[in-house]
């Protein structure tokens, strides 16, 4: 399966959903994560007065984690969480090395 983690450094799970403008896309499989994948996205976290919800960014987001069973990160706010689930990719909270608590989430989906 494939998961999608907000990380600074590649190494840890240590970015907020709202900040990052890429995902790195694992695929877990056999309690083994590997890279397979990098997403560029626009920071949802922006200020945009005409567009105060930023629905439209938060579509651009799932769409290019299509394919991702889950989005992991190191914080995320209730409304982006609810409409990433709505756009079927559930949202985890968490730290950490990313393999090793890809593997540990891996078991809960």
């Amino acid at each position: 399966m494939l998961i999608a983690v907000a990380s600074r450094d590649g190494k840890e799970i240590n970015q907020h959903f709202g900040h990052a403008d890429r995902f790195l896309i694992f695929e877990v499989d056999g309690g083994e994560a590997r890279l397979v994948d990098e997403k560029k996205v626009e920071r949802y976290c922006t200020y945009d007065a005409s567009h105060p919800q930023r629905a439209h960014l938060l579509q651009a987001i799932a769409d290019a984690l299509t394919g991702c069973r889950a989005v992991v990160c190191a914080q995320i706010g209730q409304g982006p969480q609810t409409e990433m689930e709505r756009f079927g990719v559930d949202a985890f909270v968490a730290d950490g090395p990313i393999k090793a608590t890809l593997v540990e989430i891996a078991k809960v989906l």
